[in-house]
């Protein structure tokens, strides 16, 4: 199982990233041992995420949703669909949002 996941950072930024241990790679990121940005960007707190069977889906998701406008990424956070944004440019049925986030 692979994720795409969106974490809120100090300054009110949006970081958007994958991994197949959720729970491991927030652990990582709040302990300034994740990406570059979140060693430089406190994380707040963990947004939202989608699961998905493939790595390469959970790559093609992240790039899609970097490319996304701040407002949109907000929207996603919020409960939109992916296919409001993404239908045309991802199967956005191979991914299913985890209710429950760690």
């Amino acid at each position: 199982m692979y994720y795409t996941y969106m974490l809120r950072c100090e300054g009110n930024s949006v970081y958007t990233g994958i991994t197949n241990d959720l729970e491991k790679r927030l652990k990582e990121h709040t302990s300034k041992n994740g990406a570059k940005y979140t060693k430089s960007h406190k994380v707040i707190k963990l947004e939202t995420a989608w699961q998905t069977l493939e790595k390469s889906s959970a790559c093609k998701l992240e790039y899609q949703i970097k490319q996304l406008p701040k407002n949109e990424k907000e929207n996603l956070i919020n409960g939109e669909k992916l296919s409001t944004y993404l239908t045309g440019k991802i199967d956005c049925r191979k991914y299913r949002r985890i209710k429950n986030i760690v």
